[in-house]
Parts: C-alpha cells; sequence; structure tokens
C-alpha cells in the first residue's frame, strides 16, 4: 500500500515540529494545523502535512531569519506574491481556476488573456482574427536559420523581432499584454512556419496536418505549460522585468533558463532515455543501469507533487488517448513502470511531453518549443506583476571569501 505523502500521522507531526502531542491538538484547534480521520473505522486521526511545513516555515523565520531567507531560493519559504498560479494539494490553478479543466476549456489565447489580465474575453482583443506572420526581415534569417532547433530558432529570432516593436517600450499593464500577444504569435511563426488561427491551430497544421483533433491536444499541451509559479526561468524574468527591461528582454531571459537541463532541457535527458529503452534495451535493466551508474532517471518526480505532477499524467493520458496503439506510448508505459518499480517516483510534465511529441509524430524539438510557447504567457504575466510592483530585485549576498587585511592604522 503507497503512504499518502500529503498527511502525517500526529507523533509524524508534532516530531516535525518539535511539539508534544497536546500542543499539536491545540494548533488543530486553533484551526492551524488541518486533521481528518485516518479512516473508517479508525480513531486516530491524520495532519496535513502542508499545514505542518508551513508552521515550521513560521517558526523557523521567527529564530533564524536569515537562514530562512538563504533556503526560500531552494524549494522553501515563498518570497514574492503573486496573483497568477496556485500549486496546492497536488493540483495546479491558474488565477483560481483548474489548470487541467482550462487545458480543455479554453483556447491558449482565453487563458494567456485570464494571467495578464484576469479576464478571458480580453482574448478576442489581444488576438485579433489576422493571420500570424514574420516580417521579411525576420523570414529572410529564418531560412538561414532553418538547421536549428525551434528553442535556438527563438534565441535568434527574438532579439531581431524586439528591434521592430518600439511599442514594447510601453510598460503599463495592458500595452504589455498586447506586446505579450505580439511575442507569443511571433514565436508561434518562427517555430512552425505563417499560419491563421490560434497558436494550436498553427502549430497542428504545421507539425501534424492530417490529424484532426491534433489541435486541441497541442492546445492543451500549451495551457500545461503556462506558468509553474516561481520556478527559475519565471524568477529570471522577473528579475529582468524588475529593471525596466522590456517584454521581449523578460521572454528571452526565460528561454534561456529553460535551455538548462535541471529545467525544460529536462525534455532532452528524457528523449536520450526512450531512444536508450527503444533501441532494444529493456526497461528495467536500463533504469538499473543508470542507478548503478548514479545517473539520475529523468522525467520523474517532483517536489512539489509527492502523488506525481498532474502536468505529466494529463500530458500521458492525451497521448494515450490519441495514439493507443503506439509503439512510443507502449514504451512510455514500460519505463513508467520500471521507475516505479525501481525508484517508487511518477512522471512529470517532461516525461508527458516527450511522450506525447513522440505519439503525434511532432518534429524535432516540439517537446521542448511547446513547454517555451506555454511558458512564454507565464513569462509576460509574471513581468507585468514585476511592471506594476516596480521594485527592482536585489538579494543580498552573504559573503563567505577571504577577508581583506586589517588596517593596522584603524
Amino acid at each position: 500500500m503507497v503512504r499518502d505523502a500529503r498527511y502525517l500521522s500526529a507523533r509524524e507531526a508534532a516530531g516535525e515540529l518539535g511539539v508534544t502531542l497536546p500542543t499539536l491538538y491545540a494548533y488543530v484547534s486553533r484551526g492551524l494545523i488541518r486533521s481528518e480521520s485516518a479512516g473508517e473505522g479508525r480513531r486516530a486521526r491524520r495532519y496535513r502535512a502542508e499545514d505542518v511545513r508551513r508552521l515550521k516555515e513560521k517558526a523557523e523565520r521567527r529564530r533564524d531569519p536569515d537562514r530562512v531567507t538563504e533556503g526560500a531560493l531552494n524549494w522553501g519559504t515563498p518570497v514574492m506574491e503573486s496573483h497568477i498560479t496556485l500549486i496546492s494539494e497536488g493540483r495546479l490553478y491558474y488565477r483560481g481556476r483548474d489548470a487541467l479543466r482550462l487545458a480543455h476549456e479554453s483556447t491558449v489565447e482565453e487563458v494567456a488573456a485570464l494571467i495578464w489580465t484576469g479576464d478571458p474575453s480580453a482574448a478576442l482583443r489581444l488576438f485579433p482574427d489576422e493571420p500570424t506572420l514574420l516580417s521579411p526581415r525576420l523570414r529572410e534569417v529564418h531560412r538561414n536559420v532553418a538547421d536549428l532547433t525551434p528553442l535556438e530558432a527563438f534565441g535568434v529570432l527574438l532579439p531581431l523581432a524586439a528591434s521592430e516593436d518600439p511599442a514594447a517600450y510601453d510598460l503599463r499593464p495592458a500595452a504589455v499584454a498586447r506586446t505579450g500577444a505580439r511575442i507569443l504569435r511571433t514565436l508561434v511563426a518562427i517555430a512552425a512556419g505563417d499560419g491563421s488561427g490560434g497558436a494550436a491551430e498553427i502549430l497542428a497544421e504545421r507539425w501534424v496536418p492530417d490529424e484532426l483533433d491534433a489541435a486541441s491536444t497541442i492546445g492543451a499541451a500549451l495551457v500545461l505549460c503556462a506558468d509553474h509559479e516561481l520556478n527559475v526561468s519565471a524568477f529570471t524574468a522577473r528579475c529582468v522585468a524588475s529593471s525596466g527591461a522590456t517584454p521581449y528582454a523578460a521572454v528571452a531571459a526565460g528561454l534561456a533558463a529553460l535551455g538548462g537541463t535541471r529545467h525544460g532541457g529536462q525534455t532532452e535527458l528524457v528523449e536520450a532515455l526512450l531512444r536508450e529503452v527503444g533501441g532494444g534495451g529493456d526497461a528495467n535493466f536500463v533504469l538499473a543501469g543508470r542507478l548503478r551508474r548514479g545517473e539520475p532517471i529523468p522525467g520523474f518526480g517532483h517536489s512539489l507533487y509527492p502523488e506525481g505532477d498532474p502536468r505529466g499524467r494529463e500530458l500521458l493520458r492525451l497521448a494515450d488517448a490519441a495514439r493507443p496503439h503506439s509503439v512510443d506510448v507502449a514504451l512510455s508505459h514500460a519505463v513508467r513502470d520500471a521507475a516505479w518499480e525501481l525508484i517508487e517516483e511518477l512522471p512529470t510534465v517532461d516525461l508527458g511531453l516527450v511522450t506525447l511529441a513522440r505519439a503525434l509524430g511532432l518534429p524535432s524539438g516540439a517537446p521542448l518549443a511547446i513547454f517555451a510557447l506555454g511558458r512564454t504567457i507565464g513569462w509576460i504575466g509574471h513581468a507585468i506583476e514585476q511592471y506594476e510592483n516596480g521594485t527592482l530585485i536585489r538579494p543580498r549576498a552573504r559573503y563567505t571569501g577571504e577577508q581583506p587585511p586589517r588596517d593596522p592604522d584603524a
């Protein structure tokens, strides 16, 4: 029986907090920790692990604020306020709305409008019904970099697009939302070429023209990637925005961070793993070999989701539905089974993106391109919040190097 990581027993909760059981019960009576019955016919109760962690962090902030601030930069205490994304009890919400529902009930553009303005109907204003086209200069450069991956092409062409968009220097919220729409449309055109319709429709038309339902599937993937709270790329985008740089610069910074192998670049490591297993190796043998060599197994385990990343779970479900008899889907299942047997970890968004892309037969680099296009929505949302905040993000460093010599005359 798999233990439910969302809960702790009374003794575990008290031990985590360093308090007695009566003190724990007092916290519950004051509403600081939620508890519920441990199961039918059982008198014992269980306690919400996230409430215990929150209360522990609060106590640590009082005892040693410097240490907590240091740890906050690594999956620790929240350091910024945001209205965009909530991760709670294994679920993901954009402005209070379930991201999984949005992925199936809203267009990419409506979710962008929701994140940027709080009003999904603003999509009609932000994304006019006109073709998505690159300028002649961008089109020429695009032809010359056709051998690059979409992420690499984004890095080349986005600065050129910025130079053609002087309106991007208007940093008022409504103006930034309009600029964000232009940036998103430009990146879609870089990834898939000129086209008509929404982002998902253009990508589907270019990438899988014979697949009738591909647009809705790709659209769901883009929405699931739209934002994920204060991850490294969102924080980077906010830092750049805090300097007063344009949204183009904030997105370029986000793209640079996303490509790292500890962030969106995980998709490339997952692709390599699936190629290794698919090349004739047994999934259990390949994963066990990685463990013996001290190598990580990419695509599994997320610190914020002890019971599994809901984005990865949904993307894998979409792949199963789109190609139930695909060898790529079967391969993904084999790797998932082996990972659970060996390390008891569940799939992340990275495995979901790669599996979906392989199942649909999307072009090389598509998993990371989908990640980047979707996450551009979040970066623009964070930039808008930071422009409105009006402060420069400038944390201090605790110096640990060699001390200067003492002045003998001091």
